[in-house]
């Protein structure tokens, strides 16, 4: 789970380079990333036991490939291309706070005023990330938007880690997410047919395909072998806390690139979205559910 979240933290800044020229289009990059470990799953998989899967979980696996990659992977990378880095990656600390409101929601487990609290403080950080940038040097092209679409992309990974939290033990992890990234392809492709067609491919820098393929193979084939080996051995919240690790890697990666800037306004919101998952994590209302 540090691995993968290290790996995620250097992707922000590094798919805030590759997208800064306009020749490779966030939708297109996300081509790249689905269909990219698709094909590396599927390479992987020959050399793996064969697993049968039935056509209902076939079924369950096109969901967890919409929730996991097309929403969650697809709204980060639109998400980072119009707002900073480091504030992108800021707000992915708030993906266990969904976690723990929709466990209760989805899965009946308690909320106690810890949680309610963590809750409260955590919401404060990320609404101030969203509605006060005073100070902020690098905004990026609609901060407000691409903020948006980051909370979109963590709510959408909380509702696949609570929705799928006992199916991913079924069966392998490289059966899993050949053929979540298979449905996540089929999604993604036919709708960026035409951004493929007019991408200047011929302008596309040595830097630029540098950076796709270690986005492709770091940041998505090596940091899912990596998530979903966390996922089968701990618990969704647990899974959840190592997003920490990401807005300090991106946005020191972010600073020396000269992308971001890491103002005081942003400290106050990093301080209360981790108390308020500090507080979330010590409540013992899981103990009853273990």
């Amino acid at each position: 789970m540090f691995c993968a979240n290290v790996t995620w933290g250097l992707m922000a800044p590094v798919a805030k380079l590759v997208m800064a020229s306009g020749v490779i289009a966030p939708l297109i990059l996300v081509d790249f990333r689905v269909a990219g470990a698709a094909v590396l799953f599927w390479i992987a998989s020959l050399f793996c036991k064969r697993e049968h899967v039935p056509p209902r979980d076939l079924l369950l696996l096109a969901g967890a490939g919409l929730l996991s990659v097309v929403f969650n992977q697809g709204c980060f990378i639109f998400g980072v291309g119009l707002t900073s880095p480091g504030e992108a990656s800021i707000i992915t600390t708030t993906m266990p706070l969904w976690v723990m409101v929709l466990a209760a929601v989805i899965l009946k487990e308690p909320v106690t005023l810890k949680k309610v609290g963590g809750i409260v403080l955590g919401a404060s950080g990320a609404l101030i990330l969203v509605l006060g940038r005073v100070g902020a040097e690098v905004p990026g092209q609609n901060p407000l938007a691409g903020d948006v679409l980051v909370f979109v992309a963590q709510f959408s990974y909380a509702l696949y880690l609570t929705l799928y939290r006992n199916f991913i033990r079924k069966y392998s992890l490289v059966t899993l997410m050949k053929w979540m990234f298979t449905f996540a392809s089929l999604a993604v492709i036919p709708a960026s047919l035409s951004t493929i067609r007019s991408t200047q491919w011929g302008l596309v820098t040595h830097e630029e395909a540098i950076g796709v393929a270690c986005v492709v193979v770091f940041a998505t084939f090596l940091a899912y072998v990596c998530i979903m080996t966390g996922q089968k051995n701990l618990r969704p919240t647990v899974v959840g806390m190592y997003n920490y690790v990401q807005p300090l890697v991106a946005s020191a990666l972010g600073v020396y690139l000269g992308f971001d800037s890491f103002t005081p306004l942003k400290c106050v919101a990093v301080v209360l979205i981790f108390s308020g998952v500090y507080l979330v994590t010590v409540s013992r209302a899981r103990s009853a559910s273990r």
